[in-house]
């Protein structure tokens, strides 16, 4: 028989032409409707056979192909999370029935979350990537919708000046006082500072180092300390056998926490995240004058694009050709006595 029921949901089992047997759940208790899904899938499987018609996959198959494709990606398990939420809108949907009327719609829906434009670029970008992978490499789809992403604002960067920094380190726990020290002296991100390992830095050439399956570019990073940064380093040894930065004998698992924003309170300080002690860093370096591909390098920045955002404060080289187009200091016309104006 082609159909079995199981529990509440009818099974299709069927032999195909080329001898596979299929066995699927129809996802219905409903036999008619089941026995649709029946007719429909066999017809299915001869086109695919007699008549060589490529099968028609469905967003789940691609997504799990991606995950499994994908999996060293750092941002793995970012992928995963927005799968997860996409599945409420792509779940049962052909790659072929995906077209841009309702991945517009799936961007709207996240908008009416609250998300931010940059946010909803992250989930567009995804789908975006697993559809042109079914049409570019697996050769699923004939053609992968465009997808026009949400325009981003490009806002001022929050940099921390030295009355707030000496404000909150004065009222954070401190653990968490010494790692925003080492941040700012070093520039690293908050992943780096709360994984790093003794065994990952030399207090003799003041130096540490940051490995390539740690670093967001993949690839190693040096990091030269210095005396901020290793004085953090001299106060913390003996604490901890492994970790540079524990909390009660623990590593720590994520700098900006509760104790973080409430320290944040208290010290008068807003609109500021633990990353944006990466920006002071920047910021410091490059009006103290520190060439942009010293800091990028520093910075482990992949590019210069991210480091261009910086290039303004460090225009000081520019000043001499400024004065190539001055025309004098008195640059207002002469005064003119009433007898010469009659005249």
């Amino acid at each position: 028989m082609s159909l079995r029921k199981r529990g509440k949901t009818w099974w299709v089992d069927f032999t195909a032409p080329n001898g596979q047997r299929i066995r699927k759940p129809t996802g219905t208790g409903d036999k008619t409707q089941a026995q649709e899904y029946h007719d429909w899938l066999k017809a299915e499987y001869w086109r695919q056979c007699k008549l060589k018609e490529p099968p028609r996959r469905t967003w789940q198959e691609a997504a799990v192909k991606w995950l499994h494709e994908r999996s060293y990606k750092r941002t793995h398990q970012g992928d995963i999370s927005k799968l997860k939420w996409c599945d409420q809108h792509l779940r049962g949907k052909y790659l072929d029935e995906i077209d841009r009327e309702l991945i517009e719609s799936i961007a709207a829906a996240k908008e009416a979350e609250g998300s931010s434009p940059a946010t909803v670029n992250r989930y567009l970008a995804l789908i975006r990537a697993i559809l042109q992978a079914a049409c570019f490499e697996w050769e699923w789809i004939v053609k992968a919708p465009k997808i026009r992403l949400r325009k981003e604002a490009n806002k001022r960067v929050r940099i921390l000046t030295d009355d707030e920094a000496k404000s909150l380190m004065a009222v954070l726990p401190g653990h968490l006082a010494d790692m925003m020290c080492f941040s700012l002296a070093t520039g690293l991100r908050m992943n780096n500072v709360v994984g790093l390992q003794w065994s990952q830095v030399d207090l003799e050439k003041n130096l540490a180092w940051i490995h390539p399956d740690q670093s967001k570019t993949g690839k190693p990073i040096g990091v030269p300390l210095n005396d901020d940064a290793m004085e953090v380093l001299r106060k913390r040894w003996g604490k901890h056998e492994t970790y540079v930065f524990t909390y009660h004998g623990q590593p720590v698992q994520r700098a900006s926490n509760h104790a973080w924003y409430k320290a944040m309170k208290r010290a008068g300080i807003k609109g500021f995240r633990w990353h944006d002690l990466r920006h002071t860093w920047a910021t410091r370096h490059a009006l103290a004058g520190t060439p942009l591909d010293a800091l990028q390098e520093l910075g482990g920045w992949k590019s210069q694009a991210m480091v261009k955002r910086y290039a303004h404060l460090t225009a000081g080289h520019l000043r001499p050709y400024t004065n190539k187009i001055c025309l004098g200091t008195n640059l207002s016309q002469p005064e003119v006595s009433e007898f010469e104006e009659v005249l």
